[in-house]
């Protein structure tokens, strides 16, 4: 459910501000509390021992990925990649930010998903996105892990958390089984006679996070609950969870890294206590066995542009017609369980 919410203000502040500068709204860096908690992730964030492997290490990359729910890889992107995307990256969120006065973003306070944002839902209708979506040093280790390339694309976008981002987000999965929401259905997995969950299933779908800047302790790391892909249990309410898991975030691992992962694992968003913004792009496959409901996101002078590969991946969401683009007025709003009030909900 999407609640409503106070109007958005525009920010005619933002084309001035240096990029470090744009968060931080009605929070304070030296505020003591802050403070205190800044000190203790700098001490204790991060998951112990994180194996990070390396683009030719595809049989140990596809093994950790089916043990722990996602693997971390060093050197997807070079540099000049990694600059090009950071690039668009402020691009993108100086537009939002330019409507949104007092970062009451769309995932919470100081915190953004790209795609809820936009007009077409993703933001593959940028070159700098599409580029993701066929890379020589991801494409070997995702089709190791579903044993075929006939895998689909079907999105991609991201999120950012700004500088001042104080708040944990709670914990949650990217995907769920069949449901209806008015005349909207949401995800494909139905057993009629509710014996399996899409949880009982072989990896479904697969976001691959690319990472434009380092992870630190405390720029906002994503954080990853290990083997959490298959379970039933409950995710816990930010009060129920424990210390471990508020701790079990991907860090330190460097720019130009890409965390792949299971869309069922247990993941959520930390607070990013630094002075930078903290993006991370998104491309999401299907398995070669399963599909959703797809809308066209890709326009076919983008299409053109990419391997044959890349244009197999991409079949069902290009389109000949022009996309309407641009940011939706209220940024997609925020989906109900992210938000203050409702933290402490049972799922």
């Amino acid at each position: 459910m999407i609640m409503p919410e106070a109007i958005l203000e525009n920010d005619d502040s933002v084309a001035e501000l240096a990029y470090e500068d744009l968060g931080w709204v009605g929070n304070d860096y030296d505020d003591p509390e802050i403070s205190r908690l800044r000190d203790y992730l700098e001490a204790s964030n991060g998951i112990r021992e994180l194996e990070i492997v390396s683009p030719s290490e595809i049989e140990r990359a596809a093994s950790l990925f089916h043990r722990d729910g996602f693997v971390a890889v060093r050197d997807a992107l070079t540099p000049e990649q990694v600059d090009w995307l950071n690039m668009g990256c402020e691009r993108e969120i100086r537009n939002i930010l330019a409507i949104d006065k007092h970062r009451r973003g769309n995932r919470g306070s100081h915190r953004y998903c790209f795609g809820n944002a936009s007009k077409t839902g993703e933001l593959l209708h940028h070159p700098e996105w599409a580029m993701l979506v066929d890379l020589p040093t991801v494409t070997p280790i995702v089709t190791a892990i579903w044993g075929a390339p006939s895998y689909l694309c079907h999105g991609g976008a991201g999120d950012f958390c700004l500088p001042g981002t104080v708040e944990y987000q709670r914990l949650h999965s990217d995907m769920a089984d069949r449901i209806m929401w008015g005349d909207h259905v949401f995800g494909s997995f139905h057993d009629h006679r509710g014996m399996l969950t899409y949880r009982d299933l072989p990896v479904p779908r697969i976001a691959c996070n690319f990472l434009t800047v380092d992870f630190t302790r405390i720029n906002g790391p994503i954080r990853q609950i290990p083997g959490t892909q298959y379970s039933r249990e409950p995710f816990p309410t930010l009060q129920e969870e424990p210390e471990w898991m508020k701790l079990s975030t991907v860090c330190p691992a460097p720019a130009g890294s890409v965390l792949i992962r299971d869309d069922r694992a247990w993941h959520g968003g930390t607070p990013n206590l630094s002075q930078e913004v903290r993006p991370i792009l998104n491309v999401q496959y299907w398995a070669p066995w399963y599909r959703e409901n797809t809308r066209p996101c890709m326009p076919r002078e983008i299409y053109d542009s990419l391997s044959d590969h890349g244009k197999q991946l991409c079949q069902f969401i290009v389109t000949d017609n022009e996309l309407e683009t641009g940011l939706r007025p209220d940024l997609g709003r925020t989906p109900r369980l992210m938000t203050p009030e409702y933290q402490d909900e049972k799922l």
